[in-house]
């Protein structure tokens, strides 16, 4: 009898499993799914630009709206419009994106926009505290893979926050602060009121808001108030967009009597580091900080 060959064993095949899809909620409550990590994303806010970077989704970037700056990268990507303008309809659909990242601020019609061209758009909400933008790092990292070193990004944000608020507890007092977010009008500008990230920003670095006791969240005062109120800080987010300076300031009607302004109390500051939502807000508490208590941080 001839001996048979042993069957040949054959090596355990090695199972792959299924990549799960993604599926999250957005600002709006609706479910967004991708089969994957986004691979080709545009971005309709300067925030969400800024996010996408931080969290090293930078390359995933094909466009961008048109307030889009920063980082200084984000200024070769392709410009589809956006922002008060229209959007280039042309452009967006040669970038074939597979993820549309908008703001809660984004106008509806131009969410419809996108989504009638088969576009998958997701909407992240706007903080108003530093929780929520931890919370649009990870979804941002969700959506286009990038969740370990997001992670080590968001608890070096933590520890800096930690360490200004450290600071910032052994103030022996808290100056009056107004936040001037326009003064077209002179006699009745704009700041910040209650439940606002600029709000949220001047008592975390140890300042107290005067727009907090109003309602709304931009609010106009008349400068008569203003004078009652009398500010010991007047910090100037119109420098950034309005070129207003303290000198203009002081040159206003009335204005010389407050304290801020007798007092060469008067700063300018860049709004682009409390207006837009991304991880600079932290560099914004960091630089209030330094003007609201000084002499804690020299």
């Amino acid at each position: 009898a001839t001996a048979t060959q042993p069957p040949a064993t054959q090596a355990p095949a090695t199972h792959t499993p299924e990549p799960q899809p993604i599926v999250l909620t957005d600002a709006f409550g609706k479910e967004v799914t991708l089969k994957s990590p986004a691979a080709r994303v545009i971005s309709l806010a300067p925030s969400n630009t800024e996010l996408l970077f931080a969290v090293g989704a930078g390359p995933q970037v094909v466009g961008r709206d048109a307030f889009s700056d920063y980082p200084v990268e984000a200024q070769a990507l392709t410009d589809i419009g956006g922002g008060f303008g229209a959007l280039n309809m042309e452009a967006i659909v040669s970038l074939e994106a597979d993820l549309v990242l908008a703001a809660d601020l984004t106008p509806p019609e131009q969410i419809q926009a996108f989504e009638d061209l088969g576009l998958t758009v997701f909407s992240l909400p706007n903080p108003n505290d530093f929780v929520t933008l931890y919370e649009n790092l990870r979804t941002v990292a969700i959506l286009t893979g990038h969740e370990k070193e997001t992670e080590e990004l968001i608890a070096s944000l933590q520890e800096r926050v930690e360490q200004v608020e450290n600071i910032v507890s052994q103030a022996p007092s808290r100056p009056l602060v107004f936040y001037e977010l326009d003064a077209t009008d002179v006699n009745a500008p704009y700041t910040a009121g209650p439940g606002t990230f600029i709000d949220f920003l001047i008592q975390n670095a140890g300042g107290e808001n005067l727009g907090s006791k109003m309602d709304g969240a931009w609010v106009q005062i008349s400068v008569e108030e203003l004078i009652i109120s009398n500010p010991e800080i007047i910090i100037l987010g119109d420098y950034t967009w309005g070129g207003v300076t303290p000198e203009s300031v002081a040159s206003r009607s009335g204005w010389e009597v407050m304290d801020a302004v007798k007092n060469g109390n008067v700063y300018t500051f860049d709004d682009n580091l409390v207006s837009r939502p991304g991880p600079r807000l932290v560099d914004g508490l960091e630089a209030m900080a330094k003007l609201l208590q000084p002499e804690l941080f020299e």
